[in-house]
């Protein structure tokens, strides 16, 4: 049951995040808003395990926190963050739900990866394509002038993710996985300040113009996105497999694109669900078992082509 739990909350409550962030940087900046969550949130979590006589991370366990805490959250969270000032936050979830297709690269590229089956180079090759349609279908609806360091981050922060999960996967901790995601956001948060600071977003931003609003989802991050959902997440890293994990980027879209739609007043368009489709297309054969992905994929081969033609 726990194992289920903590599915449902990566899958519907990290969906909810993306329209969450997409307020907060109405008025806070980025990297600083990040890095204030995440700090907040592992300074809570670490003082209330302390006191219960949870054991506190060693020296080498607070590397191991920095170097995921780094990869995860400063160049994972961060540059999504960062993306959300001029994307809509379904249009990030979108081409965050590329996540599998990245799981699946850096493990057949780390040190005694396995090579990747033929369905995961097929399902590699149509996450590209779909983030392409995706792409030219925004840029149809809207100019794309200025949006393009946004996408480009949001790719980079997809494969930062990835390699921060492969790493925790392979080079377990052997601490309380709910004291390893605080320190982990406290390693994140500390390097998002750190950032912060170097891009003078704190002496940079009008303070008298935060809206309540802004702080209101600041808050909803702190408790749903990172003391419920990152730690069910670090949780998962060491009792489920990478591949069944990164399966939060099949529901992880659709709640988000439904919520920006609803809340936000976010355009959706058919050129935007067709390149989404094939994303998930992608995701879904590399996930599934070989036999029937190579079945599936060749039927679904002839419906893409099919879909490139008519755009």
């Amino acid at each position: 049951m726990l194992v289920i739990a903590a599915f449902a909350v990566i899958y519907v409550v990290w969906g909810s995040t993306y329209i969450a962030i997409r307020v907060v940087v109405e008025t806070l900046p980025a990297f600083l808003s990040a890095g204030v969550r995440f700090l907040v949130a592992g300074g809570i979590m670490f003082a209330v395990l302390s006191a219960r006589e949870v054991s506190r991370p060693s020296p080498s366990q607070w590397r191991y926190a920095m170097v995921t805490g780094t990869l995860m959250l400063v160049g994972g969270n961060g540059l999504v963050v960062w993306a959300e000032r001029t994307l809509s936050s379904g249009f990030t979830a979108l081409i965050v739900a590329l996540a599998p297709v990245w799981f699946a690269l850096l493990e057949w590229l780390r040190p005694g990866g396995a090579r990747p089956l033929f369905k995961t180079v097929i399902g590699i090759v149509l996450g590209f394509i779909g983030v392409a349609l995706l792409v030219q279908a925004r840029g149809a609806n809207t100019s794309l002038n200025g949006q393009w360091p946004g996408v480009l981050a949001v790719i980079v922060a997809g494969i930062c993710w990835a390699a921060g999960s492969l790493y925790a996967k392979y080079k377990p901790n052997v601490r309380s996985p709910w004291m390893t995601a605080a320190a982990q956001m406290i390693c994140g948060g500390t390097g998002l300040l750190f950032v912060s600071l170097l891009l003078g977003e704190p002496f940079h931003t009008d303070w008298s113009r935060i809206s309540g609003r802004s702080l209101a989802a600041l808050g909803y991050l702190i408790v749903f996105g990172s003391w419920i959902g990152f730690t069910a997440y670090v949780w998962l890293l060491g009792v489920s497999t990478p591949a069944r994990i990164s399966t939060y980027a099949y529901v992880n879209p659709v709640i988000a694109v439904l919520l920006g739609w609803v809340l936000l007043g976010e355009r959706v368009t058919l050129g935007m669900l067709g390149g989404a489709a094939v994303i998930l297309l992608g995701v879904v054969i590399i996930t599934v078992p070989h036999g029937a992905a190579v079945s599936f994929a060749r039927r679904a081969g002839r419906q893409v082509l099919r879909w490139v033609s008519f755009q």
